[in-house]
């Protein structure tokens, strides 16, 4: 009889696209409120060309950040009926009595909202999508079991960090490079973007490794499941991509960041910040495998050594990167 396997890959593959999703959706909401800053409020047509730069690149921002918010929609959608049937009722009933699902549904309704207002320029809308994208995962804190919010802000800290690097770079530098109006002042502007973006990274990489050690220790129970478990190998593997991820971080931040100014800094920092992304889609593919795998059970009373994870456990939410 063959073992049944750790994991399947399709449930993999769905969690992976949800945090992308997630990081399109919230990176476009830091990428607004700590890159642009209002800075593009002016769109006028006497408005200065910079000015006009950060307008064009927040529409891009809103349009991603869309994009995130509606596969997430989807991917919600098509796990109501579960939900509901585990709860033995039908989606509208659930949506009655659980609370956390029907304010999860209806922040997302009202993050697509705001999204897609502020992606044909009405700058109002992006204060809906704050509310939705980062007001959401703090939902938990209106229930008695505030431990329900330690993934959400995790994963909510990781996907500001990592998805407004996304976007600083696909919507900011990529209007930028294309608009010939600004080519004198673009390493002069692509500087002011990334000061803005760096001390804000700094405090939402903090958040991360708070929280990432919080879930982590819930789910590993005891220290030594993480070298004795499948479980903490998978953790291991992550947080040995995280380190490359922060690496990476660390040396744009000290080494890219203070030659910003030229034509040259602005190509160089941007392909290391490429590289720094691509770092991070290994720790999104080593998350979705982590969250996929049974979380060690919590040792019995009076039980000496580490407790294998049972086969049928319920899957556990794991660190988000």
């Amino acid at each position: 009889m063959n073992p049944e396997p750790l994991f399947e890959w399709r449930e993999v593959l769905l969690e992976f696209t949800g945090f992308v999703a997630s990081f399109l959706a919230t990176g476009s909401v830091g990428f607004r409120f700590f890159v642009e800053r209002g800075r593009g409020a002016a769109t006028h047509s006497n408005a200065s060309d910079e000015a006009r730069v950060y307008s064009d690149a927040l529409r891009r921002a809103a349009l991603l950040g869309l994009l995130g918010a509606t596969a997430s929609a989807v991917m919600l959608y098509q796990r109501l009926p579960e939900s509901a049937a585990r709860a033995h009722t039908d989606v509208a009933g659930l949506l009655r009595t659980n609370m956390m699902t029907a304010s999860q549904v209806a922040l997302l309704l009202a993050g697509l909202v705001g999204l897609a207002v502020a992606s044909r320029g009405v700058r109002a809308g992006w204060f809906l999508a704050l509310l939705a994208f980062v007001g959401s995962p703090l939902r938990g804190v209106f229930t008695e079991n505030l431990t329900r919010i330690v993934n959400p802000t995790h994963q909510m800290f990781a996907s500001l960090w990592i998805g407004t690097l996304l976007i600083l770079l696909a919507a900011g530098f990529g209007t930028l490079l294309r608009e010939d109006a600004v080519r004198s002042r673009r390493a002069t502007i692509a500087a002011d973007m990334v000061n803005s973006f760096s001390p804000f990274a700094l405090f939402a990489s903090a958040g991360v490794a708070t929280f990432g050690v919080i879930t982590a220790w819930r789910h590993l129970k005891t220290l030594s499941n993480l070298w004795t478990t499948p479980y903490g190998y998978a953790l291991i593997a992550k947080l040995c991509l995280v380190a490359v991820v922060v690496a990476l971080g660390a040396w744009n931040w000290r080494r890219q960041r203070p030659k910003l100014g030229t034509d040259d800094a602005l190509y160089s920092i941007r392909r290391s910040a490429r590289a720094e992304l691509m770092a991070a889609a290994l720790v999104l593919v080593a998350t979705a495998i982590l969250v996929s795998i049974p979380a060690p059970k919590a040792p019995a009373a009076g039980a000496a050594g580490p407790v294998a994870p049972a086969p049928n456990a319920a899957v556990q939410p794991a660190p988000a990167p």
